[in-house]
């Protein structure tokens, strides 16, 4: 126990084996199911941002960020098999660190899935504007498709702020995703990044690569010439932005209970899935630096619909519309998965008595937990509505990152205050692998931006006035009272599309 009221692992195994799940998923299930969570908003407008940062060797940025994830995958899994109920990092927190980290942790990530819904909602705001514009000749004023923290400042980003009100009224009256809709949409975003490399790779121009790394490897300040404010640039600072396109393996992780032969297959479809995505996201770099250029501060990095816009350069304006209109279909249902994500953890921790017990109610008609789904929607449609995508993303994966960090950390900690617990998955060579993944994260923590790490550090700090005032003193675990809701049946529905 290193901060005491630690959740007894035993209490929460005893819970998930009332879960019978049947094991049938192999490798290459795992593999799809990866690739499908992963591929998002990233690629599609991340691209851009990258190009800001690290000109064409955001290459190399993807690389980065991928290793970092491989690594913190590998720990995250064994945490998983071990402890096989949702709640994500929040749980596997309670039971190795204690409360006062699994309350920070799940503070933390609402910064991963909340502001990810933002981001992503920012992003489709991007793609929409720009096939309106495209298709019908609709063109909406700069001071209603950005926010005042924009390069170029608007308003108020209505689109992003709409969809995002749209999804949480989905969410309230309880329309979930199926596994074959779900299929159908990761589909279309996969098709949609294939057609943009068969068409871009064949127009690269060589001469576009040069030069290579504008801005160094290291993160540094400079001047943003478009909006004389202070920006990070550098290949390690484009990599700590581009993780999160890779966000979402955690899918793979959370599926060990379903998985045949999980010590081997899990690696192979954490690995798998990583690989693959990695694959098309270095084709679909090369396309567009190789195609139109990507220096800093050039046409694409300032483009709110990257992929779409380098093929309407190209002269393939039908292919930029396809390619808008798969962004357009497919990035809902991302936002979806992440305000799932997020209702599951508040839900969890209303219930635990660290957030106000209202969180935890659920709609008398719907079955939903609908204050802690408005609650959520609100939050993300005025993130949307005020910040860019970048500085979204970054905020983003600031949670993200310190959450892979406590578990990475926490698997060393197991190791070695409880060796002999059944670990269906372990992750192979773990005192390499852990130290590692921790150190990555870390290291891309710092590569953000001042900017980022300033919120991240005042919104933890609220978390911990939040905690001290009013969760320690109310929690139930602090009362003697040891429960574990993670697997209640009315629990909302996980990050994670339903396997079927």
């Amino acid at each position: 126990m290193i901060f005491g009221r630690v959740k007894p692992l035993d209490a929460i195994l005893a819970t998930a084996e009332k879960k019978s799940l049947t094991r049938t998923l192999g490798a290459l299930q795992l593999t799809m199911l990866g690739i499908g969570a992963i591929i998002g908003t990233g690629i599609f407008v991340l691209t851009a941002e990258a190009a800001n940062k690290a000109g064409p060797a955001m290459m190399i940025s993807f690389v980065i960020a991928a290793v970092v994830c491989a690594l913190a995958a590998l720990c995250y899994s064994e945490l998983a098999s071990m402890v096989p109920v949702s709640g994500s990092a929040y749980t596997y927190s309670y039971a190795t660190f204690g409360e006062i980290i699994a309350w920070i942790v799940g503070w933390a990530l609402v910064l991963e899935y909340a502001i990810a819904a933002a981001a992503v909602s920012v992003g489709w705001s991007g793609y929409m504007v720009g096939l309106g514009k495209e298709l019908f000749g609709i063109v909406v004023p700069n001071a209603f498709v950005a926010g005042p923290f924009d390069a170029n400042p608007g308003i108020i980003n209505v689109p992003a702020l709409l969809i995002a009100l749209v999804c949480m009224a989905l969410l309230i009256i309880g329309t979930k995703e199926s596994a074959r809709f779900n299929a159908v949409l990761v589909a279309i975003k996969v098709s949609a990044l294939l057609l943009f490399i068969a068409l871009a790779i064949p127009a690269i121009n060589s001469a576009n690569f040069e030069p290579f790394s504008p801005n160094g490897f290291f993160a540094r300040e400079i001047v943003n010439p478009m909006s004389n404010e202070m920006m990070t640039v550098g290949v390690s600072a484009a990599a700590a932005s581009i993780f999160f396109a890779y966000v979402g393996f955690d899918a793979v992780s959370t599926a060990a209970e379903e998985t045949i032969n999980p010590q081997r297959n899990i690696p192979i479809g954490l690995i798998g899935s990583l690989a693959v995505c990695t694959i098309i996201y270095l084709l679909v770099a090369a396309g567009a630096i190789g195609a139109v250029g990507a220096q800093p501060f050039g046409e694409l990095s300032q483009s709110k619909e990257a992929l779409a816009f380098v093929l309407r350069e190209i002269g393939h304006g039908w292919a930029g519309d396809l390619v808008a209109v798969a962004a357009a279909v497919a990035l809902p249902s991302v936002i979806l998965m992440m305000m799932f994500g997020q209702t599951r953890i508040f839900f969890v921790m209303a219930r635990d008595g660290l957030l106000p017990e209202v969180f935890s109610k659920l709609h008398p008609k719907y079955g939903t937990p609908h204050v802690v789904t408005m609650c959520t929607g609100v939050f993300v449609a005025l993130f949307a509505a005020l910040f860019p995508v970048g500085k979204l993303a970054d905020i983003s994966n600031s949670g993200t990152l310190f959450a892979f960090f406590t578990v990475a950390v926490g698997v060393m900690i197991l190791r070695r205050t409880d060796p002999d617990r059944h670990r269906p998955f372990r992750t192979p060579l773990f005192w390499l692998v852990c130290p590692l993944a921790a150190a990555g994260c870390v290291f891309l923590f710092f590569q953000l931006s001042g900017y980022t790490e300033l919120m991240f550090l005042g919104w933890t700090l609220i978390g911990l006035v939040v905690y001290f005032l009013y969760s320690r003193s109310r929690s139930h675990l602090g009362r003697g009272s040891v429960e574990v809701h993670e697997l209640d049946s009315d629990v909302p529905p996980t990050s994670v599309p339903p396997i079927n």
